[in-house]
């Protein structure tokens, strides 16, 4: 099994899972005299075998996360890090940008003039720059973990 192979049974197994909790959820409690539309002892029974096969395959991508070489310096999981790192300042810095540009405008000059703090176009510069280097990571990351065998 390839890595993305993986990640996508992993993706699916939590989706999964997600699914059975909101369908317990509706089936615990009923009227008296009424039957649940499913039994949660079977969706449990079956959450309880989907939370062992999650856990055992992510054991199992982390381990070959841990142990691929990215490149020279980082393993994989050391990249991934540093890719989500990447998008979250850049998610950071974007809003900070946002917000800064907004205008108040100013009916009469009596009116307080309200001016942004920071430069919102060097702001802009780094979001955009983050946003390629992040790109360009992805990008790497998607084609090895199609190229790599799952540990």
């Amino acid at each position: 099994m390839k890595l993305a192979e993986a990640l996508i049974a992993r993706a699916d197994l939590q989706k999964r899972n997600e699914q059975l909790k909101r369908r317990i959820s509706v089936n615990l409690k009923i009227q008296e005299g009424e039957q649940p539309a499913e039994d949660p002892n079977a969706m449990l029974a079956e959450l309880e075998g989907n939370m062992k096969e999650l856990t055992a395959l992510i054991q199992r991508i982390n381990k070959t996360n841990c142990s691929v070489r990215f490149d020279e310096t980082r393993t994989l999981a050391d990249a991934l890090v540093e890719r989500d790192q990447k998008w979250d300042k850049r998610l950071i810095l974007s809003k900070i940008a946002e917000e800064a540009s907004i205008r108040n405008d100013r009916y009469s000059r009596t009116e307080i003039k309200i001016m942004s703090t920071v430069n919102v176009s060097a702001i802009q510069k780094q979001v955009d720059q983050l946003s390629k280097e992040f790109r360009e990571m992805d990008t790497k990351i998607q084609g090895m973990n199609w190229s790599i065998d799952l540990l």
